[in-house]
């Protein structure tokens, strides 16, 4: 019979990890040498100097819709921003149309028991 090389617990989980994270390690280089080879990456356009920051129109914000207070106005059109796009991008600030969720939320305080 084959006796086993030890019976250590530790010196089974030691050898075992350093097996986990050699194969994660190899997994990783060949990601990175994927993204490196990879054919359909766009080539990046070289940098240009960086441009002056130009202060935010004020007056640029939409116009508030119908239920809508000019204070969550502001801050969709804050978060929009900081989101990259610029004030003129904003056209409209409207509720989106989801029936399904308003279906969901009905049925689903029709089957809670009370």
């Amino acid at each position: 019979m084959h006796q086993p090389v030890t019976d250590n617990p530790f010196v089974i989980m030691f050898i075992n990890m350093v097996i986990v994270f050699a194969v994660l390690t190899a997994i990783w280089g060949l990601i990175e040498l994927t993204h490196r080879l990879d054919p359909t990456k766009k080539a990046e356009p070289p940098a240009a100097a960086p441009a002056a920051p130009t202060p935010a129109p004020a007056a640029a914000a939409p116009a508030a819709p119908a239920g809508l207070s000019a204070e969550t106005v502001a801050v969709i059109a804050a978060a929009v921003a900081a989101c990259g796009y610029s004030a003129e991008q904003i056209y409209a600030i409207r509720p989106a149309e989801q029936p399904a969720w308003r279906n969901f939320g009905r049925v689903s305080g029709m089957r809670t028991a009370r």
